[in-house]
C-alpha cells in the first residue's frame, strides 16, 4: 500500500483539486483508494460527494488512535455510483476518511514525536487499499507533519508563480529536516506544477525555472487551469466523469501524473528494503 501526502506551504495553488484529481485517476483505472482528508476546511470531502452518515471524522479517530476503527468509518465516494451508472465499472473501491473542523486542534506547531504517530497508528492494519492519498492543510503544522510522518511520499503542489515556487523551495528543505529528525524513509514523489496557463509569459518563465532548481523531481505533465474546476467539485463531480473536452483532457492528464506517482513509489520501495 502507497500512503502519498500531497502538500504545500502555500494555500491557493490547487492542492485538493489535485488530490481530488488523482483519486479520480485512481477510481478510472481501478486501484482501491483511501482518500484522507486532513485538513479543517474538509474540501476534499465535499468534492467527493461524503455525507457523515453517522461515522466518525478523522479527528474523532486521531484522539484515541489505537482504538479507532478506521474501516468502520471511512465513507464511500459517490462518485463511485456515478461511475457504475455511466461505464458500467463495478467493485471500485474509492473511500474517504472525512474532514472536518475539530482537525483544527492538531494543526500546531509543537506536537511531540508521539503525536506525530497519531495518523499512522490510525492507518495502521488496514487493508483493501492500494492507495491512500491524503490531502494535508497548507502549513507546515502538526497536521500536515502527521501526514508526512505515515506517508512513503509526499507531493508537492505549485503553481508557477515567485511565491509558490520559494514555497515548493521551502518545502523542500522542510522534508529534508522531517526526514533526518523523524521519518527516514520518506521521500518526495515529485512536484506538480498546476494551474497553468501556457498563454503566460510569466508561467513560462516560472516553469523553466523550476525545472533548472528541481530537475527529475519536476513530474509531467502539468496541469493547465481549468474555467469549470470549482462548478466540478461544486458538483461533486469526477472530472474522468464530466462532460466535455476540457474535462477528458485534464482527466487523462491525472491518468498520466498518477501513474508516474505510483512508478516512483513502487521503484522507492526496494531501495528502502536493501
Amino acid at each position: 500500500m502507497q500512503v502519498v501526502s500531497i502538500s504545500s506551504l502555500k494555500g491557493g495553488v490547487g492542492k485538493t483539486s489535485v488530490t481530488t484529481g488523482l483519486a479520480s485517476a485512481a477510481l478510472a483505472a481501478g486501484i482501491p483508494t483511501l482518500v484522507v482528508d486532513l485538513d479543517p476546511h474538509a474540501d476534499a470531502s465535499t468534492a467527493l460527494g461524503v455525507a457523515a452518515d453517522g461515522k466518525l471524522e478523522v479527528a474523532r479517530l486521531l484522539k484515541a488512535p489505537r482504538r479507532a476503527r478506521l474501516a468502520d468509518n471511512v465513507v464511500g465516494s459517490t462518485w463511485v455510483n456515478r461511475a457504475a451508472a455511466l461505464d458500467g465499472t463495478k467493485n471500485r473501491v474509492l473511500d474517504v476518511a472525512f474532514g472536518g473542523s475539530l482537525s483544527s486542534v492538531y494543526d500546531r506547531p509543537d506536537l511531540g514525536r508521539r503525536d506525530l504517530k497519531r495518523l499512522a497508528a490510525v492507518l495502521d492494519g488496514i487493508d483493501g487499499y492500494e492507495l491512500v492519498l491524503i490531502d494535508c492543510p497548507p502549513s507546515l503544522n502538526g497536521l500536515t507533519r502527521m501526514a508526512w510522518t505515515a506517508s512513503n511520499r509526499v507531493l508537492l503542489v505549485a503553481e508557477p508563480g515567485l511565491f509558490s515556487v520559494a514555497g515548493t523551495e521551502r518545502t523542500m528543505r522542510a522534508i529534508q529536516v522531517f526526514r533526518q529528525e523523524f521519518a527516514p524513509k520518506l521521500a518526495p514523489a515529485g512536484i506538480i506544477a498546476n494551474r497553468v496557463r501556457p498563454s503566460s509569459t510569466e508561467h513560462t518563465y516560472r516553469l523553466e525555472e523550476m525545472k533548472q532548481m528541481f530537475g527529475p523531481l519536476m513530474l509531467a505533465p502539468t496541469i493547465p487551469e481549468l474555467a469549470n474546476w470549482q462548478q466540478i467539485q461544486g458538483a461533486a463531480h469526477s472530472v474522468h466523469h464530466w462532460p466535455g473536452e476540457a474535462a477528458r483532457s485534464t482527466a487523462a492528464l491525472y491518468d498520466q501524473l498518477l501513474a508516474e506517482v505510483i512508478k516512483q513509489s513502487r521503484e522507492f520501495r526496494p531501495r528502502a528494503a536493501r
